[in-house]
């Protein structure tokens, strides 16, 4: 255990609480009849669980690469299956992410969900409690439980509460992702096969046959492509985030989506390392494609939900190109690329679910020339577009250039056709402000954003402004285990 994990040294289970907080939240709210004591409780368990996660981050030591806070119980020994919690500089960010955007996702959900609030807010918590359990999971079975655990919510927030396609969006998300977890499955079992443990780090950087390492790779990459989704995995995301009520499309946005790229980093680097490199320059050239691909689809997109989907798959592109280059620059910044994906991407659903409620549309057009009549919802949108194409000066630009860096090192093809995706997301976000603001001159007076809708944005903005100005204080808390697992990936590969 001493060589992987760092048992908890704080007086309590951190991330066991961190994780089961939301769901005893989610129960209280089962035995709840009011609606306004229904959002008020679920609100409460968000902000709560949000000042847990930093608490966790502020006793989190960044001068180690070792799993922190370990919680290591017993489960099912004759199967070597146990309770096994940790963190480390890849999941730590990624845990703050979930417990920010969800008391964010209850507040934007205040007016917007009118029926069936109570099941609505027992979704979202039950949720955030899977996905918190998948970051912190250092057991196969524990983190297959929290896996599936997710898709049953997200199912449920599109098909319940979704737009008019509900249906075919969710039954096409549930098919999807349910045919990945059924290779994900597939790769657990032959990791166990090959070692007789569950156990995730003890299965890490193993002297396994390359034709082992092939076949888990494949069955792992099909699931976390997925998940991503990389182009061609990618249709089912259009859909579910059109169709979803804005709170589905941010979690989709700025959690779910990580799971796949944390799943290339935790799982394909150090466990399968032979095969990944074999398999790089496939991810590289398929992550390409669906930058590219992506900026040209937003580049026709009418509907601005649509085109924030897609632009989804164009900019989590970079993040499995920066995964994929098999440098430090490029892990470095496929990490930061995943948080700032989340903020951004999330913050630009919001904003497009602010403008919902009030116009009933989602057409570019319709909304179009708010410059004169919301300049608040202007500025903050405006804000989160040029960010989403990586203005200097914000976070998605340093993601970029990590990601750009590493490219560069490994395929200078490679690193100018990212930047050629780069471009295209300046277009097609230009194309969209433009319109927003000054689109049209006969748009009827809408009222502007209200304290709520700014309460719940501005945390958004200091995050982007503080990322991209002051990177230094993400890539340190990150830094150890990156280095270490590009460390040992030199050592095995080279």
């Amino acid at each position: 255990m001493e060589q992987y994990l760092l048992m908890n040294l704080l007086s309590f289970p951190i991330l066991s609480t961190t994780i089961f907080l939301p769901l005893i939240g989610a129960i209280l709210i089962l035995l709840m009849g009011n609606e306004k004591v229904i959002k008020i409780t679920a609100l409460a368990t968000g902000i709560i669980t949000f000042l847990v996660s930093l608490f966790l981050y502020a006793n989190f030591n960044p001068e180690t690469h070792l799993f922190q806070f370990g919680e290591f119980i017993p489960w099912i020994p004759i199967y070597n299956i146990n309770y096994i919690l940790g963190v480390d500089g890849i999941t730590i960010f990624l845990i703050l992410l979930t417990t920010l955007f969800t008391p964010i996702c209850v507040l934007c959900s205040w007016t917007a969900i009118k029926e069936r609030v109570k099941e609505f807010m027992f979704c979202m918590l039950l949720m955030e409690t899977a996905m918190i359990g998948v970051f912190c999971s250092l057991d196969f079975i524990l983190f297959y439980i929290f896996w599936e655990a997710m898709l049953i919510p997200m199912y449920l927030l599109i098909a319940v509460w979704g737009g008019p396609k509900k249906d075919y969006a969710s039954i096409k998300f549930f098919i999807y992702t349910l045919f990945g977890s059924v290779f994900l499955l597939v790769a657990i079992i032959a990791v166990y096969l090959a070692n007789g443990t569950f156990n995730i780090p003890e299965a890490m950087f193993r002297d396994y046959s390359f034709s082992f390492q092939f076949w888990v790779f494949l069955a792992f990459a099909i699931a976390f492509a997925i998940k991503v989704p990389m182009f061609p995995f990618h249709t089912w995301l259009p859909a579910a985030h059109t169709e979803a009520p804005t709170a589905g499309s941010v979690f989709l946005a700025s959690v779910l989506l990580k799971m796949g790229a944390y799943g290339f980093m935790r799982f394909c680097l150090p466990i399968v390392p032979k095969a990944s490199l074999y398999f790089a320059p496939y991810m590289v050239a398929l992550s390409i494609i669906g930058i590219i691909y992506g900026g040209f689809v937003c580049l026709s997109q009418t509907d601005m939900k649509k085109l924030i989907a897609y632009s989804s798959v164009a900019h989590m592109g970079f993040v499995t190109l920066g995964i994929f280059s098999f440098t430090l620059f490029g892990f470095e910044g496929a990490l930061l690329q995943m948080l700032n994906h989340g903020i951004t991407t999330g913050a630009l659903f919001l904003c497009v679910g602010i403008i919902y409620e009030r116009t009933h549309s989602r057409e570019i057009m319709d909304n179009a020339g708010l410059g004169k009549i919301m300049p608040v919802y202007v500025g903050f949108f405006g804000f989160f577009s040029i960010s989403a194409f990586a203005f200097p000066g914000t976070n998605n630009f340093v993601g970029e250039i990590y990601v750009l860096i590493g490219t560069f090192v490994q395929s200078k093809l490679a690193g100018f056709l990212a930047v050629v995706g780069a471009v295209l997301a300046a277009a097609y976000m230009l194309r969209l402000l433009k319109q927003i603001i000054w689109g049209r001159e006969d748009q009827k007076s809408i009222p502007d954003m209200n304290v709520r809708e700014i309460i719940y944005l501005l945390p958004l903005v200091l995050f982007v402004l503080w990322v991209g100005i002051f990177p230094r204080l993400y890539v340190y808390t990150m830094e150890k285990t990156l280095m270490h697992l590009f460390n040992q990936l030199q050592l095995i590969l080279y």
